[in-house]
């Protein structure tokens, strides 16, 4: 369908080297937009801007470090440099310390802090006056089951993932005049390294995760894929300010 149609666009997609992000990226690619990945490991970058280009999509890659503020500028020149304009932002790029919060250092807090929602500020700054100039554009943030739910081990990620939600409101809200829409998605159970990892570190947690799942699996990046088209395209243009969760259900159930 024409509504879904990405040729001609232009896509950052920070994190985008693997996980969640590169799930979300090659949806994009695969619906024509030219994806710029930005990540922090040249070697996982490489690897799938290479994946990316087999598969037929532009892509190019640029060294990401979410904690620099100056990051999110160089990802849009990257892109700009590459592709000319940008009309799609994700927001993916995260970290987490599992710790409980009596025994997470403020240094820790920051680190979150900054990864997972200053760097999603800074890089929509930095985008929002190409895709203004471009006739309007598309940011989609990654928030996480946390931003609905607590945790003992969680309170920096938590605080970071619930105010992605609040900033994609905020974004939302101020840019529609713009012809610009902002969306969150909430990602449930996920298998990604950082989960499997999990796993291993956590004995139950897949039997918790598979008996509270209506869906009866865990989540793979792929599974982000349509979501990402969706909220990227002018199919979503009606569409702003929302938190979708992507869990196989599990928020549903108590």
């Amino acid at each position: 369908m024409k509504a879904f149609d990405l040729s001609g666009k232009v896509a950052i997609v920070t994190g985008g080297n693997g996980g969640i992000g590169l799930g979300m990226a090659k949806g994009l690619a695969t619906a024509g937009a030219s994806i710029v990945v930005a990540g922090r490991n040249a070697d996982k970058n490489a690897a799938s801007m290479d994946a990316l280009v087999k598969s037929g999509a532009k892509a190019v890659s640029v060294p990401y470090e979410a904690t620099d503020e100056a990051a999110g500028q160089k990802a849009a020149d990257a892109a700009l440099t590459a592709f000319g304009r940008i009309d799609i932002l994700i927001n993916n790029a995260g970290t987490a310390v599992r710790k409980r919060p009596e025994e997470t250092s403020l240094a820790e807090w920051h680190l979150v802090m900054n990864t997972n929602l200053t760097s999603a500020f800074t890089c929509a700054q930095a985008c929002y006056p190409h895709m203004v100039s471009a006739g309007g554009g598309k940011v989609i943030s990654i928030g996480s089951m946390m931003s609905m739910f607590g945790s003992q081990y969680h309170a920096s990620y938590g605080a970071s993932k619930g105010g992605i939600v609040q900033l994609t409101r905020s974004l939302a809200a101020a840019w529609a005049k713009d012809n610009i829409q902002c969306n969150a998605l909430l990602p449930g159970w996920i298998d990604t390294d950082l989960t499997r990892r999990g796993r291993v570190e956590m004995p139950g947690l897949n039997e918790r995760v598979m008996a509270r799942t209506p869906s009866g699996r865990w989540g793979l990046p792929d599974d982000f894929a349509g979501i990402a088209v969706f909220l990227a395209s002018a199919a979503s243009d009606f569409i702003t300010g929302t938190a979708i969760p992507v869990d196989g259900g599990y928020s549903i159930q108590v």
